[in-house]
């Protein structure tokens, strides 16, 4: 989640709020005093900006990652532990990094960007991925950010050489009698020989055992890996797949995406490019990632199509919301925000909206198209493989709600767009990032602007 520096004051308004208790002894709601000042924090403005927040919910303590430290504040921002991550000699050209073999490329002290942010719970450690070295992570302590592992001795410990704050996404899917795992989701920059852009890699208990961040299976041919083929470039040289959030439910992992693809106007001979939003799911379970399916979504009101995902979070309907969807109180709801149109992804227009999805209504659609697939009509749909036109392989199974793939017709994509239900439009100050929940069964969102408002 990219946000200007003037964005984080809201979004550690929100944590403050979230975590502050709100209700009296009596269960009466305390109200916020209108002029109570924000409670902010400003780290060292030599640093650059701050690029993620994550807040562990047991303790209600705050892991900011920013450029070169990363912090750990109290639940009223104060700081409790700061930890250094950069600079360091480095050059985005050396990979293998300059750590592991020499390189030719002149090094430069290089500011060390945090690209992702996650706590493993499990562990009581904390994630911290960087911009160094091709894009390795540290594994601290939450207590006191000691540092437990690094490690960077093997290509798969490369996420990716991108250097943005907003090109990694994980996703932890935890159990209870054996190793976690870890899905990564991340740009690969013209990269693809380099980097898969969705892998699942092994989450062990020791964070210095020799196996973190492996592939949870690699042989000579199957890898629990997606890799853009080389030749998409030569249609799209620009193309990359930017992942915008990311979760986990049921038996599944999901990503939000946008990514570039060519497409013929009505009347029109010649092809342009546009952006298209996608969600991608896969198995939590599927080690060759047969299971990967993606379908476009977007959002349409009053004529206007909003399709340029800017952010997005995974909340419960809650009973009143619920009952207007005709869904269940525990159904999974994800909020979405739109920027208008389709072209321009770096300069999204202000005009947005605030979209809501029933996963299972997606999920529906993604069992559909495999349906039809097994039964060997269309073709695999994918706009990042070159030869489009790959035909559905016909099979006779049953596929239901949890079907996870064979070794045919994968990837698939699913063609028609699933449409969000538009519920908040703003037209001057873009929507730029959501959070939600239930409270006492009225689900609320807070969004917040391009301009560093918070709406309720």
């Amino acid at each position: 989640l990219i946000m200007s520096p003037a964005m984080w004051k809201w979004t550690c308004l929100v944590s403050h709020l979230l975590l502050s208790t709100t209700v009296s002894p009596l269960g009466r709601q305390q109200p916020l005093h209108p002029k109570r000042p924000f409670i902010t924090f400003t780290g060292d403005q030599a640093e650059g900006n701050f690029n993620h927040l994550v807040v562990d919910e047991r303790t209600g303590h705050i892991y900011l990652g920013a450029v070169n430290r990363i912090y750990k504040l109290s639940s009223d921002l104060k700081v409790l532990v700061t930890h250094q991550t950069g600079p360091d000699e480095d050059n985005p050209k050396c990979y293998p990094p300059r750590i592991v073999q020499t390189c030719n490329e002149p090094l430069t002290p290089t500011n060390n960007i945090n690209k992702m942010l996650l706590i493993d719970y499990k562990e009581n450690r904390l994630i911290a991925c960087g911009s160094l070295y091709q894009g390795i992570c540290k594994l601290l302590r939450l207590d006191d950010l000691f540092k437990l592992g690094e490690p960077f001795h093997k290509k798969e410990h490369y996420l990716s050489g991108v250097n943005e704050s907003g090109s990694v996404f994980g996703v932890i899917v935890s159990y209870s009698n054996m190793d976690d795992k870890l899905f990564i989701a991340t740009a690969v920059d013209g990269k693809p020989e380099y980097f898969p852009t969705i892998s699942s890699r092994k989450l062990t208990k020791n964070s210095e055992a020799d196996g973190m961040f492996a592939y949870v299976f690699h042989d000579e041919f199957v890898a629990s890996m997606i890799k853009i083929p080389s030749d998409t470039f030569t249609i799209i040289p620009d193309f990359d797949i930017y992942y915008i959030y990311g979760f986990s439910s049921g038996n599944f992992v999901y990503f939000l995406t946008l990514q570039p693809e060519m497409i013929s106007p009505p009347g029109s001979t010649t092809k342009e490019q546009v952006y298209t939003s996608k969600l991608v799911r896969l198995c939590k379970e599927d080690t060759a990632f047969n299971s990967y399916v993606e379908v476009p979504i977007g959002c349409e009101k009053n004529g206007v199509e909003y399709r340029l995902l800017q952010a997005a979070y995974l909340s419960k309907a809650g009973t009143i919301l619920a009952r207007s969807l005709g869904v269940g109180p525990e159904d999974d709801i994800l909020f979405t925000v739109f920027s208008k149109g389709q072209k321009r992804k770096m300069k999204s227009l202000d005009e947005s909206a605030l979209c809501i999805f029933v996963l299972k209504k997606i999920n529906d659609r993604i069992k559909d198209r495999l349906q039809s697939c097994y039964r060997g009509e269309g073709t695999l749909d994918l706009a990042w493989l070159k030869v489009k036109d790959i035909p559905c392989s016909s099979a006779l199974l049953t596929i239901d709600d949890n079907f996870c793939g064979l070794d045919m017709n994968a990837p698939l994509g699913v063609s028609s767009m699933v449409r969000g239900l538009p519920i908040f439009t703003e037209d001057g100050d873009r929507m730029t990032s959501v959070i939600a929940y239930v409270y006492k069964n009225h689900s609320l969102a807070f969004v917040g602007t391009k301009s560093g408002k918070l709406k309720k």
